[in-house]
């Protein structure tokens, strides 16, 4: 019998997604990552980019035919450019698929932590006192983000902790746990915690569809996750 030894660049953490042992009286409350699929979709642009490689093809085939080839000639034309654009469009969706498993998003009864990067590691730590506001987007595919506005105090940077921040939110970033499963029930563990550290902390998490458009209640009130 051979026993094989594997190794892991994580196997150094003393707790699964954290850098250092959990101080007396915290514990992990929850811990996730993306789906690597909505974040392939959502923050590379994996559809985009499959239309954009596909409008090049398709032009790569008009051009021959307008210039006088046959329809088989055409397409073979188009097999280097599609092919290519395969190759691309895998790259890319291998990132993501990276990016994915190199993050473990935590939250404890005292903080949220961001645990991310696939070359270069690196750890935010987010405690409760530092947040300001959260706000939960869901999307169709039944992920969703929770952005998280840190006081105006707490400076984090958009590009280093890119993809997991909320897009376009660069003078004041937004870190984020993006493209989790179950996220309205990861706002409510989240909101309870924040509650039982601060009791007098507003905890409401305001949910809104991929869109903008925001949920409402059969009242006509806008739908709040609190604890």
């Amino acid at each position: 019998m051979v026993t094989r030894a594997t190794f892991s660049e994580h196997d150094s953490e003393p707790v699964h997604g954290l850098p250092a042992e959990l101080p007396p009286g915290e514990k992990v409350l929850w811990q996730g990552s993306p789906a690597w699929l909505s974040l392939a979709l959502d923050a590379y642009r994996v559809r985009l980019l499959a239309i954009y490689f596909g409008s090049i093809v398709l032009a790569r085939g008009g051009w021959l035919l307008w210039n006088g080839s046959t329809l088989p000639e055409a397409l073979r034309g188009c097999i280097g450019p599609a092919l290519m654009s395969a190759v691309c469009l895998m790259i890319v969706a291998g990132i993501a698929t990276l990016a994915a498993r190199a993050t473990v998003y935590t939250i404890t009864n005292r903080r949220i932590v961001i645990r991310q990067g696939v070359a270069l590691e690196s750890t935010v730590n987010l405690p409760f006192k530092a947040i300001e506001s959260a706000n939960l987007l869901m999307r169709s595919d039944e992920t969703g983000d929770i952005a998280l506005q840190t006081m105006r105090d707490q400076r984090v940077s958009y590009l280093w902790l890119w993809p997991h921040v909320r897009p376009w939110r660069i003078t004041r970033p937004q870190p984020t746990l993006r493209n989790i499963a179950e996220p309205r029930q990861v706002a409510e563990i989240l909101a309870r915690a924040v509650t039982d550290v601060q009791p007098d902390a507003i905890t409401t998490v305001e949910a809104s569809f991929e869109g903008g458009d925001t949920l409402t209640r059969p009242d006509g009130q806008p739908l709040e996750v609190s604890a």
